[in-house]
């Protein structure tokens, strides 16, 4: 079995736009037989194609190929020999790839714009990411057909064998480049690079709807360890490892999804591209045990993670020499380099402008995503924001759920589940974190656009119900509340909210009343497992104003993602599943404000934070949150400014 791709030369530059490039030094230092590699990669980018925020409706200086593609240029120039590559993740993640998927479509002759800008950078090899299912396999292969390069995946697979060899893979698992490097001296040599990708096998969770029935995904260790012997039979130089997969210092497991560190160890890979994470390699971001910053390795191979959203490019360098017919690593380095910065005044001073060949590649679809996103649905009476939504019962989220249930109901009506109580749970999902403090819905009272609904709802999800008990949606809840860090009773400043717990797993359930004692330890861990079964954090959880009955059986509305056991949540496994809706949730929310006309979005306090002896915690928010100070005073939260916060945060007191 033979996956190769026919000898062409790298890219090879002494100067770039008319002036002297300063080499690397390995460029710069290599002599006959000696050759320097950059492999330069993207990972993430969720379709941010252009500096644009389309929720926003504004230009963003910290997002889009179009911005890394501009120092492409210059960092090739610094190098005699580059590769570039994707590590997956490319095709959703905002309202123009909403807009591909659902209203433009992908006809024939239709380039993606994520991929015509790719096709613009001249990428040689790429990789799946777990979100190019979220629209369905064929409109993943229709988007895949209009690239230039190969995309390669060794563990999805339309039937699994019974080795990884026998796997019928949906993709070839890798390609071997053949390419002509140039030497120090200016020598031309063959080598033959091998690039292989993966995917986090949870796509078979998180995608059923799509994936299960039809296709099947395989342990990534389980599938490296058995193709890269067969790369090196066939006569690879060097195996770069394409991982859509994060970094963790976890001991491996079956089917781990952040398995790049293990990656990393496995014999004859030589590099690895990771991401998935949303975070930078090499920088303080992990450590642990085989991760090693100072050097940018993993299990002492060269490794990088290139942010999201087009924010980094990352780079791994490599010192080959020649060794017989072939190149060994004589030494390497490997860097994230990133598009902006953020001043000491708290504000984003771009690196780079707009590389001019990807923007003329994407205008006319990005000008057309323009016009869908404007499109008005409906009017709302009050603003739509979460900059407290992890603080307060919130109207972002307040108004998803009004949604889900409105919907939900209709569709019971007849059914053996009709009576049964409906709860809906929602998320923020734009809550600062490693967004930034920019990263909040702030909709202002008035019209309300498609781009609106695409702000409050990011995820093409598709509405999903389960049916649970009462106490599996106490321990939802539990769940949920250990975005909380265990707070002192009466003591001063202590922060309020775990960096490290996705904000989009903090589910809030509209339909019960209840509140949060965040003075008790945490039931379960970010990962969502059990760790004290004695910690009660939810207290005087009611429905209908009395005490939850833990037999008594409940409907939730939720998503596909959860329900099908995404976050690891008590009674969402897939099992207890009773309604997997056609409609988006997206779509509902839309739907929903149609059918109103006009919202009012007020949230209902139906949670809260319990009193702590009057402990105060530090909260960060974005700085625009001091204006709705006095809305969210008015729902009994004792809250103040307290001055700045880190990367550009503002900083707030709560009194418990």
């Amino acid at each position: 079995m033979s996956f190769s791709l026919s000898r062409r030369s790298f890219l090879m530059t002494g100067a770039a736009a008319g002036g002297v490039v300063l080499l690397h030094p390995y460029s710069a230092r290599a002599s006959a037989g000696q050759a320097h590699l950059r492999i330069l990669s993207t990972t993430d980018l969720h379709c941010h194609v252009h500096p644009y925020d389309y929720y926003a409706d504004r230009e963003n200086d910290t997002m889009g190929l179009a911005r890394t593609a501009a120092i492409v240029a210059a960092i090739r120039a610094e190098a005699t020999n580059t590769l570039m590559v994707d590590n997956g993740d490319y095709l959703q993640g905002n309202p123009m790839g909403d807009y591909m998927a659902y209203a433009r479509g992908m006809e024939d002759g239709v380039v993606h714009p994520v991929i015509a800008g790719m096709n613009a950078l001249g990428y040689d090899a790429g990789t799946l990411g777990n979100h190019e299912f979220n629209y369905g396999v064929a409109f993943m292969d229709k988007v895949n057909a209009g690239a230039d390069f190969p995309i390669v995946c060794a563990n999805f697979a339309r039937s699994l064998g019974a080795d990884p060899l026998a796997d019928d893979l949906h993709l070839a698992p890798y390609v071997i480049l053949d390419r002509e490097i140039v030497d120090g001296a200016g020598a031309r040599h063959p080598i033959r690079v091998g690039i292989i990708g993966f995917v986090p096998p949870q796509i078979m969770r998180w995608d059923a709807g799509h994936l299960v029935g039809s296709f099947e995904a395989r342990d990534i260790l389980e599938a490296a360890r058995a193709w890269v012997p067969v790369m090196r039979e066939e006569g690879a130089d060097l195996i770069v490892a394409l991982a859509h997969s994060g970094i963790s210092d976890a001991p491996e497991t079956p089917m781990m999804e952040n398995a790049a560190l293990h990656l990393a160890g496995i014999d004859g890979i030589d590099a690895v591209v990771a991401g998935h994470n949303h975070r930078v390699w090499p920088s303080d971001d992990f450590e642990g045990p085989g991760i090693d910053r100072d050097r940018g390795t993993l299990n002492g191979k060269p490794a990088t993670m290139a942010g999201f959203w087009g924010s980094h490019l990352g780079t791994i360098d490599l010192m080959l020499e020649r060794e017989g017919d072939g190149w060994r690593i004589a030494a390497f380095e490997s860097d994230a380099r990133p598009i902006f910065e953020r001043t000491e005044d708290r504000s984003i001073r771009p690196l780079v402008e707009d590389h001019a060949p990807v923007i003329a590649a994407t205008d006319a679809l990005h000008d057309e995503t323009l016009d869908y996103v404007r499109a008005e649905v409906g009017q709302s009476t009050a603003p739509l924001h979460s900059y407290f939504a992890l603080v307060a019962d919130d109207p972002s989220v307040q108004i998803v759920s009004l949604a889900q249930t409105w919907y939900l109901r209709q569709l019971l009506q007849g059914t053996e589940h009709e009576g049964l109580p409906i709860l809906s749970a929602a998320a923020p999902f734009k809550s600062g974190g490693r967004g930034g403090p920019d990263y909040y819905t702030d909709v202002a009272a008035g019209p309300v656009a498609i781009k609106n609904v695409a702000d409050l709802y990011l995820y093409p999800n598709t509405l999903q119900a389960v049916r649970i008990t009462g106490a599996q949606v106490k321990d939802w809840l539990e769940r949920s509340a250990g975005i909380f860090n265990q707070i002192t009773p009466g003591a001063p400043d202590q922060p309020l909210i775990n960096p490290e717990f996705p904000a989009y797993n903090f589910d809030t359930i509209d339909g019960v009343t209840y509140r949060i004692d965040v003075t008790q330890p945490a039931r379960f861990d970010r990962d969502g497992t059990l760790v004290d079964e004695t910690a009660h954090r939810i207290i005087d959880l009611a429905h209908d104003g009395r005490p939850i009955d833990p037999a008594q059986e409940f409907i939730v509305a939720t998503n596909n993602y959860r329900a099908s056991g995404g976050g690891n949540f008590p009674g969402a496994d897939g099992a207890s599943v009773i309604l997997a809706a056609p409609d988006t949730n997206r779509d509902v929310i839309v739907r929903y404000i149609v059918s109103e006309g006009t919202i009012s979005p007020a949230a209902d306090g139906n949670w809260q934070l319990a009193p702590a002896g009057g402990a105060t915690v530090l909260f960060d928010s974005g700085p625009s949150a001091a204006a709705y100070l006095d809305d969210i005073r008015a729902r009994g939260v004792q809250i103040e400014e307290a001055g700045p916060g880190d990367d550009g945060f503002a900083r707030f007191r709560i009194t418990l």
